[in-house]
């Protein structure tokens, strides 16, 4: 898919939130489909705005477990081996929830457009603008784990809070360039890994596009592993499938003497640390008490 980097840098907090839902739907109406799996399916979803090289990339990924609940909730429908949902499928469906929501956005006056891309402004202008787009092909990729289920979970968990890139890719740093790692997945075969250098402030630039707005969550859960569900269905799953919840193992705290809290500042007059008698809030008395008795040398 292909949509100018300016609208949904413009509208951060519209298009990725409709990102999140287009995707999310159409995985969950499409495995919903009888004539598909006919299971009502759940997913964690985590959106990432960068590519290798620290360009504007907004796209989702998700993990699906393979298989749902049937519509009923008294059956767990499994995938084919190997085989999830038809991707083909799965594009044109969410190129139409995405060209939609898009409009709806549009008509509801929750995006913005500036330079010369002013003129999208206009309702009709938009439109005609988006229509290219309802004709081209749109990515959407589903794989099997290769490593199995826990490979993804250990993956994911390395992955979900990432920032657009990490100082193990970084080579060097100066007040006039820097220079990272980045890998051209537009080489087929051999090495794909490259130092690319940049202008500091190109840098700067790039990495403050994937800011995002304050309090945006960059992991959802949907269907089956919605927050609000989440326990009930996954307990249900576990009956249907005849697995043991894991025990929990409790780890005894370490016992550890509490020492008293002290103040950084010393006392002013013997340098010593000084301790903290007591805290109390703005307008509490604070209680009556001798002052400490000083200690023996």
């Amino acid at each position: 898919m292909w949509l100018p980097a300016q609208i949904a840098y413009w509208n951060k907090r519209a298009v990725y939130g409709l990102l999140f839902k287009a995707s999310a739907e159409t995985v969950m109406t499409i495995a919903a489909d009888p004539k598909r799996m006919g299971a009502r399916v759940g997913m964690t979803s985590v959106l990432h705005t960068w590519g290798s090289a620290l360009t504007h990339h907004p796209h989702i990924h998700m993990i699906v477990p393979g298989g749902g609940l049937s519509p009923d909730g008294t059956r767990w429908v499994a995938c084919r081996p190997g085989f999830f949902l038809h991707v083909r499928v799965l594009s044109r469906l969410f190129r139409r929830l995405f060209l939609e929501g898009l409009k709806d956005l549009h008509r509801a006056g929750q995006m913005a457009f500036f330079g010369d891309l002013a003129e999208l402004a206009n309702a009709d202008t938009f439109t005609a603008w988006l229509a290219p787009f309802r004709k081209s092909e749109w990515v959407v990729y589903a794989k099997p784990p290769f490593g199995g289920p826990e490979a993804v979970l250990a993956y994911l968990s390395r992955y979900t809070h990432r920032v657009a890139i990490s100082n193990a890719r970084l080579v060097s740093a100066d007040a006039h360039t820097v220079a990272f790692r980045w890998k051209d997945y537009r080489i087929k075969s051999g090495d794909r890994q490259k130092v690319m250098r940049l202008a500091t402030p190109e840098f700067i630039r790039r990495f403050l596009i994937h800011v995002l707005p304050d309090g945006f969550h960059r992991i959802r859960h949907y269907g089956l592993l919605a927050s609000s569900t989440r326990k009930a269905n996954i307990t249900r799953i576990r009956a249907l499938l005849c697995v043991q919840q894991p025990e929990q193992v409790a780890v005894p705290e370490p016992k550890t003497e509490i020492a008293p809290l002290t103040l950084r500042e010393p006392c002013p007059c013997c340098g010593g640390p000084m301790h903290i008698i007591e805290i109390f809030r703005r307008g509490q008395k604070p209680m009556s008490r001798a002052p400490p008795r000083e200690q023996a040398a």
